[in-house]
């Protein structure tokens, strides 16, 4: 069972009345309602608003007071978010505030709802189709100042590195004697990073809407970078895997060695304590690394 992901999280009545404010100017019309959505892990708001002209967006705001981090990606989200051509499907950036303390990113409402899972077929489908088109519409990227992907998940990819360093007392005994092994994949993986496409590099149930009419659209986009075309197809099958699915269903054959360097990664950082406002991000990351090391065991026993 993966644990639910959530973090400590404002509501909309938590923002001071100048953030608030600011919203409704980028909106013309004062927020009348608004409705916190649960999921992902940011601390900060994540609300479905309504105004008093009637029109909806949704809304984020974060400050460093919740966690340093989380302003940070917001401030990378909007300017990521304004380079997305308008036919890529997520939310259109609205605006957006900075006060150098609260950041806050308003954008367009999606009727929609997460995919299921376990993963089901015609959902799964609709992802893969639509995250296939996403490469290609991002393909050259409209980001390219933006970081690359082998930059972006070098120390990430260093999880087994450390893991070597520091073995845990309840490190699996089919993992001990391959640690070597296991950090020279995970270099390769890196190495395999190359690519002018921008990927989403979050892809997950709760990064995702499903509209009544079947339309995939990918949301909260503070970690695309640059990299191959098929990484976030890589990143879709790792999540059907954890939740209990055929992940090689969808993986394309380059993303093996990426595997490898993510279930390093989730492993090494389950030892760390939970960062503030994110209490359950640990547990999580330990359930991805456990879920996926007999997939990655069956791919290098191969």
């Amino acid at each position: 069972m993966i644990p639910a992901i959530g973090g400590v999280r404002l509501g909309w009545r938590d923002l001071p009345g100048e953030v608030q404010g600011a919203v409704a100017a980028i909106l013309k019309s004062p927020v009348t309602e608004a409705v916190s959505q649960s999921g992902g892990f940011s601390p900060g708001t994540a609300d479905r608003v309504t105004t008093a002209a009637g029109d909806r967006a949704f809304v984020k705001a974060v400050s460093p007071d919740q966690n340093p981090r989380s302003a940070e990606l917001a401030r990378q989200e909007a300017e990521i978010c304004a380079a997305l051509p308008a036919s890529t499907n997520a939310p259109r950036l609205r605006g957006t505030f900075d006060d150098g303390h609260w950041v806050v990113l308003v954008f367009d409402d999606i009727d929609g709802r997460h995919p299921r899972t376990p993963w089901m077929k015609d959902e799964l489908d609709a992802a893969v189709s639509a995250v296939t088109d996403l490469a290609r519409s991002l393909t050259p990227s409209p980001f390219p100042r933006g970081r690359t992907a082998a930059e972006t998940l070098a120390t990430d990819f260093g999880g087994w590195s450390r893991i070597a360093a520091d073995p845990p007392a309840d490190l699996d005994p089919w993992l001990r004697p391959r640690l070597d092994d296991l950090v020279a994949t995970a270099g390769r993986g890196l190495a395999s990073l190359t690519g002018d496409t921008l990927v989403h590099l979050d892809i997950r149930p709760d990064n995702m809407l499903i509209t009544a009419a079947g339309d995939v659209w990918f949301v909260d986009w503070p970690h695309a970078c640059n990299g191959p075309d098929w990484l976030d197809l890589t990143l879709l099958a790792m999540n059907v895997e954890v939740h209990g699915g055929d992940g090689d269903a969808v993986r394309p054959a380059e993303g093996v060695d990426v595997v490898v360097g993510s279930v390093g990664y989730f492993l090494d950082q389950s030892r760390l304590p939970p960062p503030p406002g994110l209490p359950t991000v640990r547990a999580f990351q330990r359930a991805q690394g456990d879920a996926l090391l007999p997939w990655m065991r069956r791919h290098l026993k191969g």
